[in-house]
C-alpha cells in the first residue's frame, strides 16, 4: 500500500536532532571497515531514512550497501534466495502480519532477544507499543523491531452528520442506527462503507470480530463459528448490505476511499494511514468535512488491530549478525524514530504519540484515536490470522463476509469455514 505524507515535515528540526541515543560506536583505528547489506521494499521509511544512512555509516565505519525493490519483488527474492540458505541480505525488511510466521517457520529470521537483553538503555524497548511488539513475537521470542504501525479508525463525514444532526457513534449499535438514518439511495448517499472484496475484508472485519470478543482462531481450533462469531458476521455483512454503495464485494480500499472522499458516505472504517488521501484537493471533496474517531466499541469493548505493518529483521543465515542489530537499534531507536515521524511517518513507539514533537502535524483527531487505539488492554496485535499461509487463509475466512454482503445464508457458510478453516489448521499444525 503506498502511504502519503501524513504531516508537514519540519525539516529544520530534524536537521538537529542526534543521530539516535544508542549511536553506534565507530571501529578501532585501523579496524576493516565492514559492509552490511541492507533490503528494503520502495516504500516512504525507506525514502525518509536514505539520506540519514551516512551518519550511520561515519559513526559505526560500517558501510551500509542498500538494494530497494517494489513489495512484491522484495518478497520474491526472499523466496528465492532464503531457499537456499543465501546471504545476500543482512538486514530485511518484512512485513509482519503477512510474512512473520512464515519467515520464522522457514528458518530465514534470526530472534534478536540476546541483542535486546544487551541493548544500550536508551534504546528503550518498552516504549514500543505493545500490539506492535507482539506483531513480531513468534513463539515467545521476538524476530524484528517494529516500524509502521497501523490501526482501523472510524472516519466520518461532518457535514453529512451535522446536516442530520446525527453525533459521532462511540458503539455498534450507535454506528448502525446512524447508518440507517443517513442512507439515502434515491440521493446516492450511503451510511457506512468498508471493505468488501473477499480477501482485503478480513484485515478491516477483524477489528469487529474482537469487539465482538471473538478470534479466528485459538492457535490449534477454528473459532469462526463461536456465538461472537457469528454476530460479528451478521453485523459486517449486514452494514454493508444494507447502508453500502452497490459493488461492495468488488472493494478493496483502493475503490472503497475514493467513495468515502467524494462525499457519498457518511461513516468509513479502514486503516489510519490512509488518511492523506482525503486532504488531497485533486482528488477529495471532503478536505475539509472529514473527521476521524476511535474504532466504535461491540459487546466486548473497542478492540481495533494495531499492527506493524513492517519491521526490520535479520537475515538468520547473514554472518554480519552483530553489524546487522547495531544499524536496526540505530534505524529504530528514539531520535531515528522522531525524526522519521517527522517527515511523515506513523511508528511504532508510544512516546511519539504523547510528545509535542512527536505529533506536531497530525491532526488532533487523529492523535487522539491512535492512542485510544493503541492502549494496552485495547489493541490486538494481528488483523489476519497468524498463521503460515495467510492468504489462503483469509480466502477460507472471507467467505462469509461476501455472503453476508450479498443478503445469503451467513450461518451456512460460517459452518463451512469452519470447517474449511480447521481443516487448514490442522494440515499446518502437521506440517
Amino acid at each position: 500500500m503506498k502511504l502519503k505524507n501524513t504531516m508537514t515535515a519540519v525539516a529544520a528540526l530534524a536537521l538537529l536532532l542526534p543521530v539516535a541515543a544508542c549511536s553506534p560506536s565507530a571501529p578501532k583505528d585501523g579496524a576493516e571497515s565492514q559492509t552490511l547489506n541492507v533490503a528494503l521494499p520502495t516504500h516512504a521509511w525507506t525514502n525518509a531514512i536514505k539520506e540519514s544512512i551516512p551518519e550511520f555509516e561515519k559513526a559505526s565505519g560500517i558501510k551500509v550497501a542498500l538494494t530497494t525493490f517494489g513489495e512484491d519483488q522484495l518478497s520474491d527474492q526472499y523466496n528465492v534466495k532464503l531457499n537456499t540458505k543465501s546471504k545476500d541480505f543482512d538486514v530485511m525488511m518484512f512485513r509482519p502480519p503477512q510474512d512473520g510466521k512464515l519467515f520464522v517457520q522457514n528458518g530465514w529470521l534470526a530472534p534478536v532477544d540476546d541483542y535486546l537483553k544487551k541493548a544500550d538503555a536508551g534504546y528503550k524497548w518498552d516504549d514500543f507499543l505493545p500490539a506492535t511488539v507482539d506483531s513480531v513475537t513468534v513463539d515467545g521470542s521476538v524476530y524484528g523491531a517494529p516500524l509502521i504501525t497501523e490501526q482501523e479508525v472510524l472516519y466520518y463525514n461532518k457535514k453529512l452528520l451535522a446536516e442530520a444532526n446525527v453525533k459521532v457513534p462511540t458503539t455498534m449499535e450507535e454506528l448502525e442506527a446512524a447508518a440507517a438514518k443517513l442512507t439515502d439511495r434515491d440521493k446516492g448517499q450511503f451510511g457506512f462503507l468498508s471493505r468488501g472484496q473477499l480477501s482485503a475484508s478480513v484485515t478491516q472485519f477483524s477489528s469487529f470480530l474482537y469487539s465482538f470478543g471473538a478470534d479466528f482462531d485459538n492457535g490449534k481450533k477454528a473459532t469462526l463459528d463461536t456465538p461472537e462469531a457469528k454476530k460479528a458476521y451478521e453485523f459486517y455483512g449486514r452494514m454493508l448490505n444494507q447502508y453500502a454503495p452497490p459493488g461492495t464485494t468488488e472493494m478493496n480500499w483502493i475503490q472503497a476511499m475514493p467513495i468515502f472522499a467524494q462525499g457519498k458516505v457518511a461513516f468509513y472504517t479502514d486503516v489510519s494511514s490512509l488518511s492523506p488521501n482525503l486532504d488531497d484537493p485533486s482528488t477529495s471533496t471532503v478536505v475539509n468535512d472529514w473527521g476521524v474517531a476511535p474504532f466504535p466499541a461491540g459487546p466486548a469493548g473497542s478492540h481495533p488491530y494495531n499492527i506493524s505493518a513492517w519491521a526490520l529483521g535479520i537475515n538468520a543465515f547473514s554472518e554480519s549478525k552483530d553489524a546487522a542489530w547495531k544499524f536496526m537499534e540505530w534505524a529504530t531507536g528514539p531520535d531515528m524514530s522522531l525524526k522519521l515521524q517527522q517527515k511523515g511517518q506513523s511508528l511504532a513507539r508510544a512516546s511519539l504519540y504523547s510528545s509535542a514533537e512527536g505529533t506536531k502535524g497530525f491532526r488532533d483527531d487523529m492523535i487522539a484515536a491512535i492512542k485510544t487505539s493503541t492502549a494496552p488492554g485495547v489493541a490486538v496485535g494481528h488483523d489476519r490470522p497468524l498463521v503460515v499461509k495467510v492468504s489462503e487463509a483469509r480466502e477460507i475466512i472471507g467467505k462469509p463476509i461476501v455472503t453476508g454482503i450479498d443478503g445469503g445464508d451467513v450461518a451456512g457458510a460460517i459452518e463451512e469455514a469452519q470447517t474449511k478453516y480447521q481443516q487448514f489448521l490442522d494440515e499446518e499444525t502437521k506440517a
